[in-house]
């Protein structure tokens, strides 16, 4: 019975050692660390534009190896566990990427990374809100306050951009602020509708949020007397002004307007300006407004248009104008052309004057450079009456006539200098006695070496308005002042407006 036990347990004994070596075959057979893999792979580019980016970090979540992206963008993980990851891309500057994958056995697995920069998600601005003037508001200064509300949604700085136009001209007005929702504007101009909007723009989006346009007009012109011309950019424009210097500009200044001539009876500023390539004549109302071209047949035309001028009657109801050797008369509805005056030797008319009653006119010609002036009255039936300027050398003109009929207002270069730029060297002021056939020097008190011209009297004629500048030709003109009839003092001569020329005084 013992032998029988001993044999069993030895039996036993065996079966397990046979049994614990099948196993340990069987395991060595499948090592732990031969588990199924495969392979990751992909590419990182900038959404939209798909530029390869470089170094960007590239994990995986359950963790596994991390790598960067090369210089064209790609990378690659090897002998990646089977399983389902999510794939993170990082990158300074942009929003961190994720991709969802499954990696399969013995598989290649590619993903893609379309980044978007860091800013991506940012919100632009709020559109501005037009607070002040509020919409249609009339009467508005010409030093006033735009107000407006404006926000943005990320915080973000703001710029605003701020502009103007008018229902006159082209002039544009553009301004801007950061972060301030308003802005003080001054020298707006009398009397025109303005047209304004804000653009509200961060740092980071590129559109540009615009507000709805608002609209206000300004104060009306008051009724300024005085006119005069002023050189901007080139062009002449025409402004008036009152006593005070309170100037109001009635042209664009994109335009080349000059020589303008007020009638109160007509309530209407007449100038020259170009219709193409050609000068005519043109109206407008005292606040510029309502421009209407008068001539269109016939030009202004003459030697040089600089010195050209026109006139018309008392009573607003005809216009008067020189075109080389004639005289033309227009009415001021732009009917009614017909010349009136032709020279008998070919000279040419630069200025033209009629008086009050009609009854005569002033005449200046000369020839092709402008010299050989005469200066001449004519009845209407172009028979000459006065001869008041004739056989000197020199420029002349500057005509005007007396309400009463007995003087007759002109300049002339008494140096008797003449240049092929038409400089003069000492323009003076005369006053014409028709009875006497004298005329008296109003330029006595003038400074040396500068010119008197372009001569009006004023609505009273105890006093003349004109231009002085520097006889060099180049220097800034200015607009004077002065009496007709000198005191114990002299002349007393008075600056009216500066960088000003063409003066007209009704």
């Amino acid at each position: 019975m013992g032998t029988k036990m001993s044999k069993m347990n030895q039996y036993i004994k065996n079966l397990l050692v046979i049994a614990l070596a099948l196993v340990l075959v069987n395991c060595s057979e499948d090592p732990i660390d031969n588990f199924e893999k495969g392979t990751l792979t992909g590419i990182a580019v900038i959404n939209g534009s798909n530029i390869p980016l470089e170094n960007v970090k590239i994990s995986t979540n359950p963790s596994s190896s991390t790598v960067f992206t090369d210089v064209d963008g790609n990378f690659i993980i090897e002998d990646i566990p089977v399983e389902q990851y999510s794939v993170q891309a990082e990158l300074d500057g942009y929003l961190t990427a994720f991709e969802a994958t499954e990696i399969t056995s013995g598989v290649t697995v590619n993903v893609v990374f379309e980044m978007d920069i860091e800013t991506a998600n940012n919100r632009p601005p709020n559109t501005p809100v037009l607070v002040t003037p509020i919409n249609n508001a009339v009467d508005v200064a010409l030093d006033t306050q735009l107000v407006w509300t404006g926000s943005d949604p990320d915080e973000d700085e703001i710029n605003y951009t701020i502009e103007l136009r008018n229902d006159f001209d082209d002039e544009v007005l553009s301004f801007s602020t950061v972060n301030d929702t308003m802005l003080d504007i001054t020298g707006l101009r009398f009397g025109l509708k303005y047209f304004w909007q804000v653009g509200a723009k961060d740092n980071i989006n590129a559109d540009v949020i615009q507000s709805v346009v608002g609209v206000f007009e300004t104060i009306n012109a008051p009724e300024n007397r005085h006119v005069f011309v002023r050189k901007i950019n080139g062009n002449n424009v025409i402004f008036s002004t009152d006593t005070d210097g309170n100037e109001l500009q009635l042209t664009s200044s994109s335009l080349n307007s000059f020589r303008p001539r007020q009638n109160t009876a007509a309530d209407k500023i007449a100038f020259l300006s170009n219709s193409g390539s050609e000068t005519h004549i043109f109206t407008m109302d005292l606040d510029g407004s309502n421009m209407e071209q008068i001539t269109s047949q016939v030009q202004v035309n003459g030697f040089n248009l600089d010195e050209v001028d026109f006139a018309w009657t008392q009573n607003g109801g005809r216009l008067i104008y020189p075109n080389f050797d004639s005289i033309y008369s227009i009415n001021v509805d732009g009917t009614g052309l017909q010349e009136v005056y032709q020279t008998t030797d070919g000279s040419f008319i630069t200025e033209v004057a009629i008086s009050a009653d009609e009854t005569f006119t002033a005449v200046k010609t000369n020839d092709a450079s402008g010299y050989n002036v005469s200066i001449f009255t004519i009845d209407n039936s172009g028979t000459i009456i006065d001869n008041v300027l004739s056989g000197v050398l020199g420029a002349a003109g500057g005509l005007d006539i007396s309400v009463d009929n007995q003087t007759i207002l002109y300049w002339y270069d008494v140096s008797g200098f003449e240049s092929s730029n038409y400089r003069q060297l000492d323009s003076r002021i005369f006053l014409y006695n028709r009875a006497m056939a004298t005329a008296d020097d109003l330029s006595d008190d003038k400074d040396a070496g500068t010119n008197d011209f372009d001569c009006r009297f004023t609505p009273n004629e105890a006093e003349i308005i004109f231009t002085n500048t520097s006889n060099d030709g180049v220097s800034q003109r200015n607009v004077l002042i002065t009496d007709t009839d000198p005191n114990d003092a002299g002349f007393i001569r008075v600056v009216f407006a500066e960088d000003a020329q063409m003066p007209d005084f009704e």
